[in-house]
């Protein structure tokens, strides 16, 4: 696996890089050993799966607060999607700075997402769907998110969202007073 930091720290792409012969290809996409070079050791507690069926669509930005803060590793099978996190880590260099990249079944990038983030994505296909594994399972009274177009964040997404929760269209704008994690 090749592992690719992102401008936010903690946070890398990761390539698979898949062994192919005439059957097709084989390729790893975790191995404790090999992440544990860029991440604290991780034990995958849930592993959670979302089909998303209108392009455009927004899902996010979710996080969780602590103590039940996660490790995320974010892979596309089916379809393609601007992957965003955002750092929510006070102290940070990159507090409240985003960084978006696309992760799609073809290009076979995953997204390793440390503790401390916010995460969503936009899908820009119809028929998407993601695999995400999770260090800490699904706290739902930790849960928390941001609004995706809040503009002190400033987030570039592909397009207006199509398809948009209602709980996503929810989440509160980030104020003056914000403090992190």
């Amino acid at each position: 696996m090749i592992f690719r930091p992102t401008p936010l720290g903690g946070s890398h792409l990761v390539d698979p890089e898949p062994f192919q012969d005439e059957r097709g290809w084989f390729a790893r996409v975790f191995c404790a050993e090999e992440f544990r070079a860029v991440a604290p050791p991780l034990a995958w507690v849930q592993i959670n799966h979302s089909f998303t069926r209108r392009a455009l669509t927004l899902r996010g930005l979710h996080f969780q607060r602590p103590p039940h803060q996660e490790t995320k590793l974010v892979r596309c099978v089916a379809g393609a999607v601007w992957d965003v996190i955002v750092d929510l880590r006070r102290g940070s260099p990159t507090f409240l700075k985003w960084f978006g990249a696309e992760l799609s079944a073809a290009n076979r990038t995953m997204l390793l997402v440390p503790p401390g983030f916010a995460h969503g994505f936009q899908t820009l296909a119809a028929d998407t769907e993601i695999i995400y594994h999770h260090s800490h399972p699904y706290t739902p009274d930790a849960e928390g998110g941001l609004r995706y177009d809040d503009p002190r964040l400033g987030i570039a997404w592909p397009a207006a969202p199509a398809c948009l929760s209602a709980r996503d269209a929810a989440h509160p704008r980030l104020d003056g007073g914000f403090q992190g994690f």
